[in-house]
């Protein structure tokens, strides 16, 4: 015969599924947890004693944080067995430094899924920023399940895993919005996603150029050349605020280039500066299987050796007309504007047989608005209000390393990839 132990559910909060855990007659089901310096042995000698004692093992979990081990086991074992389990635990792992606990309470508990992730990123980040982080979910009813350390570098990062009252989709809005809040308060950044599989589902990134993949502004560079440096900028600036209509923005900047050399092209793509983080950023998203490319409202004559240079799967962008080796002030063909870039995401995501909530958008400007709503995940980088408005997330620091923290993506699991291929390099960060 069968006892059954029936865990209850978690909270209608965390969308558990019921676990029935079986367990043979005789037996009731334990907590036991040691805490104490990280040894080698440790779970070995806490095993064994458990073997001794008969004891079947049901969930087990253990942890590591800065040479401190936590290790804790529900198991099931004869009553009559627990005091005398607890003793040869408690005798036998003395040695190593390590305290035991064995407990009946908490055993109806259950594993269950967080229904969101959140990740904080800031450079300080404080214990203040933390406390106030708690205190907003509090407010709106979700529990902090895990927390776990996920970057030192550029900034310091935290991953929360959280379950918000009501997990279905859209649920989550009044949370974003009050961490939002918090986080221009606060001045870090809070991005907050649905976990769980579609969260690892992303297999494509598609990057902003000017501003968000390399630090300036093609267009102002290529001005500068022709003496209209400051006439075009304030052109572009009204257009990333979405003050003008981008095309018609674009045409009329183009205008001041007319009359200068082709090879000025190559003078300012030899120029270019990536923005930090952007190789480590693609080169870690294609190990991890993604594919990566551009999208800009810039030139295909900057952006195609840009593109070959970080080996970019796919990249459109604008072409300038020459004639007799000199620019002619136009643009040839359909210009990429805020549309034809969602149109382009769409398109690299169908010929890269994927769907779009596994993409991810990443842009600085009103320009960008409609590829960031289309994408999985709109992320606005360094940006205007106008996107950060309908971005699903915002970076505010000048690392683009940050979008692989918002993805999940640990610092460690990034050194340890880049040690590996000799790629791995720490500049060190301005004061």
């Amino acid at each position: 015969m069968q006892n059954k132990v029936d865990v209850p559910a978690a909270p209608e909060a965390a969308d558990p599924t019921l676990e029935t855990v079986t367990l043979p007659e005789g037996l009731v089901p334990a907590v036991v947890t040691a805490t104490g310096p990280d040894r080698p042995g440790v779970s070995a000698s806490f095993f064994r004693v458990l073997a001794a004692h008969g004891a079947q093992v049901l969930d087990v979990e253990q942890s590591l944080f800065r040479s401190r081990l936590s290790l804790g086991a529900l198991v099931g074992v004869a009553p009559d067995r627990l005091e005398v389990l607890a003793a040869g635990l408690t005798d036998t792992l003395r040695g190593h430094g390590v305290t035991v606990e064995v407990s009946v309470d908490g055993v109806e508990s259950t594993r269950h899924a967080s229904s969101h992730a959140v990740v904080v990123l800031g450079n300080p980040l404080t214990a203040e920023d933390i406390s106030r982080i708690g205190q907003t979910l509090a407010d709106y009813g979700a529990n902090i399940d895990t927390i776990r350390g996920i970057a030192d570098y550029p900034v310091t990062g935290l991953e929360l895993k959280v379950s918000i009252p009501d997990p279905k989709p859209g649920a989550g809005i009044p949370v974003r919005k009050a961490l939002a809040e918090l986080a221009l308060a606060q001045k870090i950044d809070i991005a907050i996603e649905r976990d769980g599989l579609q969260r690892r589902s992303k297999r494509l990134i598609c990057f902003d150029v000017d501003s968000t993949l390399i630090t300036g502004e093609v267009i102002e560079m290529l001005a500068a050349h022709a003496g209209r440096e400051a006439e075009v900028a304030a052109v572009t600036e009204r257009a990333m605020r979405g003050e003008l209509d981008f095309a018609e923005s674009l045409h009329e900047r183009v205008k001041a280039l007319e009359g200068l050399p082709e090879s000025v092209l190559k003078e300012v793509s030899e120029s270019i500066v990536l923005t930090p983080g952007a190789r480590t950023t693609i080169r870690t998203l294609k190990r991890l299987g993604y594919k990566a490319g551009a999208v800009s409202g810039g030139f295909i004559q900057i952006l195609e050796p840009l593109a070959k240079e970080l080996d970019l799967d796919f990249y459109r962008a604008n072409t300038l007309e020459i004639v007799d080796g000199k620019l002619t002030g136009r643009v040839i063909g359909d210009v990429i504007d805020r549309q034809e870039k969602a149109r382009s995401l769409k398109r690299f995501a169908e010929e890269s047989g994927l769907q779009m909530h596994q993409t991810v958008a990443v842009g600085d400007g009103a320009n960008d608005i409609d590829m960031l709503s289309v994408a999985g995940l709109g992320i606005a980088f360094n940006a205007k209000p106008a996107l950060k408005e309908i971005a699903d997330t915002s970076v505010n620091t000048p690392f683009l390393d940050e979008v692989l923290f918002i993805l999940g993506v640990s610092r460690d699991e990034i050194d340890h990839a880049d040690l590996e291929d000799g790629t791995f390099r720490r500049v060190p960060l301005e004061q």
